[in-house]
């Protein structure tokens, strides 16, 4: 039974600021669109009709209210399973069935993520077939969707299963530092992770090919050179059969580095924008972000698992949530209950150094190129092809955004060419 402690309420309240914080910041940002959204930005008019701004309005504002309800959804669900008994019912079913510790964790993880993704499979089937096809976006079949949902719940599985019973085997089994252990492994596993994701996940979704612009693909590869940046191909994704959203992305690592460019990309930007796009993300190679990046988080990663291996230990926390006694796969559960608000308001650092990496990003480009006008205009029509949102509140966006708001840059690439 859940006891009605000091610790409970603490929780509590933590949890209900995160909730009115997020709800502040989204009826914020949606007044604030409201008010600007029928004044195409100058910087844009080259560009954007004032008819064609309504739709990225109404576009973002209803997305952004149905993201905003789905997340209030989840996180009533979640209270619900932590506060009505839920857990200790289920772990007591669990060790009636004889599993013990780490099968008893994956079964209860199993149950749990099932349960969780039952839930969710409305809100994505909705978002896809009636938000993303309303504005011309989704290109998918119904068939499809539920095949790319089977593929990642088969991936989620495996790979979590294979998380979750390698700490449960090193916390049975690696003493009093189990968690350095784990960390260890974590990290290695996340490597292991950035290495495989191109060759092998990447492809069970989508077919990469090697451009077929072979004068594009020969100046991006002149372009690589100039940087001394050696990648194992430059390629075109199908992404056109799933949406019609724009993008461009480097993934790999080692001897994996790959160029990615969407069809849809291809077809909506001058090579002058696509080369300004990739100077971007080559920018960020050549900084090293993804390293100094991972660095610190690999540091918050130790400091958090050693965080959860006192906690684990903890009886007020098994009482509290209506446990008689201890049990490590439910407290890694709980813990993780109790790390999700914290972490929620930890957001604006992340994205301030997140916001910083872009703008060294953007000058890279431009020193590369010699010219600022290239990346500008693949920025206008990005932001115009994906209807993003063009006047986002600045404290929202403070918070949540993890680019500079488009005219920013736009602006700030002007005074800098």
């Amino acid at each position: 039974m859940i006891q009605l402690t000091a610790f409970l309420f603490n929780f509590l309240a933590l949890y209900l600021l995160q909730s009115c914080t997020q709800t502040y910041l989204h009826r914020l940002n949606l007044s604030y669109l409201r008010r600007k959204g029928n004044d195409v930005p100058e910087l844009l008019r080259d560009l954007i009709d004032g008819e064609k701004f309504r739709k990225i309005s109404a576009y973002t504002v209803e997305s952004d209210q149905f993201g905003m309800m789905a997340t209030l959804f989840d996180q009533a669900v979640f209270l619900a399973i932590l506060l009505s008994g839920l857990l200790p019912w289920l772990v007591n079913l669990i060790q009636s069935w004889g599993f013990g510790v780490i099968t008893g964790g994956w079964v209860f993880f199993a149950i749990l993520s099932s349960v969780a993704h039952l839930l969710r499979l409305p809100f994505g089937f909705y978002n896809t077939f009636v938000i993303e096809e309303r504005y011309g976006f989704n290109t998918m079949t119904p068939r499809m969707w539920f095949a790319d949902l089977a593929k990642g719940l088969i991936i989620a599985a495996a790979l979590g299963g294979l998380i979750l019973g390698s700490l449960m085997v090193l916390l049975v089994c690696g003493g009093r530092t189990w968690w350095v252990w784990a960390w260890m492994v974590l990290g290695a596993f996340e490597w292991l992770l950035l290495w495989l994701f191109p060759i092998i996940i990447a492809p069970l979704f989508n077919k990469f090919d090697p451009i077929e612009d072979k004068t594009l693909g020969h100046r991006i590869e002149n372009l690589m050179g100039k940087v001394g940046l050696r990648v194992k191909g430059v390629f075109q994704m199908d992404a056109s059969k799933r949406s019609r959203h724009t993008n461009a992305y480097f993934t790999g690592i080692g001897k994996n580095k790959r160029v990615v460019l969407f069809d849809t990309l291809l077809t909506s930007h001058t090579k002058d924008e696509i080369l300004a796009v990739l100077a971007h993300e080559i920018g960020h190679w050549k900084r090293k972000h993804l390293l100094k990046q991972l660095v610190p988080l690999e540091l918050l990663s130790l400091a958090g698992l050693y965080l959860v291996a006192r906690l684990l230990d903890w009886p007020l926390l098994y009482q509290t949530f209506g446990f008689e006694t201890s049990v490590p796969y439910a407290g890694f559960y709980l813990i993780g209950a109790l790390i999700s608000p914290l972490a929620y308001f930890v957001r604006p650092a992340e994205s301030w150094i997140a916001k910083r990496f872009e703008r060294e990003a953007d000058n890279f480009s431009v020193k590369l190129l010699g010219n600022a006008e290239p990346l500008r205009g693949a920025l206008k029509r990005l932001a115009t092809d994906n209807l993003s949102n063009l006047t986002p509140h600045p404290l929202y966006a403070w918070f949540y955004y993890s680019h500079p708001p488009l005219i920013d840059r736009i602006s700030r690439l002007r005074d800098f060419g």
